[in-house]
């Protein structure tokens, strides 16, 4: 493997982690994609603030329904041992009561080790006071915030506790805007999320959301309808990622990424990448191409893992690259079927 490559499948992890990231936050809390804004994306969008640098949804009803996750817990040793014990302690079911979910990073320039400030949107079925009562426990407490209630969790033991707490940026908090939608993350955040959703966008009193970031927002209208997906700015990783010098100078000049995969029998997906400039674009393009051949070239005999080599398709013009693929179900069988045969075997 050449240093071009290598560096290109760092790159290629890099943006491939918020993928998995949205497809875990996805199996653990849920979210349908009907409701839409105008502006596109769901309507979830519009309690996010203007300034996000990464913004990620996943239809969790269509990722637990899926036949491949159908599949995975036939061939796979899972246990719903933790689903059953998340359900007790906090009243629950992932699989019924939770509809969807939108998460976002915002920029934060007090953090030196973390991409930012996260919050998470859920729709669904809650019992917000088992919820409440389960948070207080733990040492949160309760304050009211433009008319609704905020459970706050301190994260340092220096903060502030009283009237300056919602700013403190080691805290965060839990808030139901409105019955089956709740917010969750950064204090900060949370707030800004209620500022919105009383206040609607009004670039006259600085309540904007993401929906008026026409840069983000042209990347989420650009998606083919996926179940799970990311975008957002790619140097908003990296820079706090803590790679070494000798990584970061030779990663490629990607500015904004897009990741869209749907999930049902098997995974179909597609990266994009915007480079900096079109010289750019073309050596990412090159490398990308490289990356390809060899993979094909690697496949082996296996037929599913020749499928989703075969369905690597490489696109884009200008400053845009693209890699699309299809992972096919029967991959997943080879895995559940060597997971399987490594498993010892039960007495009967």
């Amino acid at each position: 493997m050449t240093t071009k490559t290598r560096y290109f499948v760092i790159a290629s992890l890099l943006v491939l982690g918020v993928g998995l990231g949205t497809g875990l936050v996805a199996y653990y809390v849920g979210f349908p994609a009907g409701a839409a804004t105008r502006a596109g994306g769901p309507e979830e969008l519009q309690y996010i603030p203007h300034d996000a640098t990464v913004i990620a949804f996943a239809n969790v009803q269509d990722v637990m329904g899926s036949q491949l996750r159908q599949k995975l817990l036939q061939v796979l040793p899972m246990h719903e041992n933790g689903q059953r014990e998340f359900e007790n302690q906090t009243g629950i079911n992932i699989e019924t009561d939770i509809d969807r979910i939108v998460a976002c990073l915002h920029p934060d320039p007090s953090t030196t080790n973390m991409p930012g400030q996260g919050m998470i949107l859920a729709r669904g079925r809650f019992d917000e006071t088992k919820i409440e009562a389960l948070m207080r426990d733990h040492g949160a407490h309760v304050e009211q915030y433009s008319g609704k209630r905020l459970v706050v969790a301190d994260m340092s033991r220096d903060a502030t506790i009283g009237d300056d707490v919602r700013h403190h940026a080691g805290s965060f908090a839990l808030s139901f805007v409105e019955p089956g939608f709740v917010a969750f993350g950064s204090t900060k955040l949370v707030q800004a999320s209620i500022d919105l959703h009383k206040g609607g966008n009004n670039p006259q009193t600085g309540l904007v959301s993401v929906t008026g970031n026409d840069e983000l927002m042209n990347l989420v209208r650009s998606l083919d309808g996926g179940n799970v997906w990311a975008v957002g700015r790619f140097d908003a990783l990296t820079s706090k990622a803590r790679l070494p010098e000798t990584v970061t100078s030779r990663l490629p000049a990607i500015t904004w990424f897009a990741i869209s995969g749907h999930i049902n029998g098997g995974v179909r997906a597609m990266i994009r990448a915007e480079a900096r400039d079109e010289e750019a674009a073309n050596n990412l393009r090159d490398v990308v191409r490289g990356f390809v051949g060899l993979a094909k070239m690697q496949s082996g005999s296996n037929p599913g893992a020749q499928l989703m080599m075969q369905s690597l398709e490489l696109g884009g013009t200008g400053k845009t690259v693209a890699l699309s693929f299809t992972v096919p179900v029967e991959v997943f069988d080879a895995v559940g079927g060597a997971l399987s045969n490594g498993l010892p075997k039960k007495n009967h």
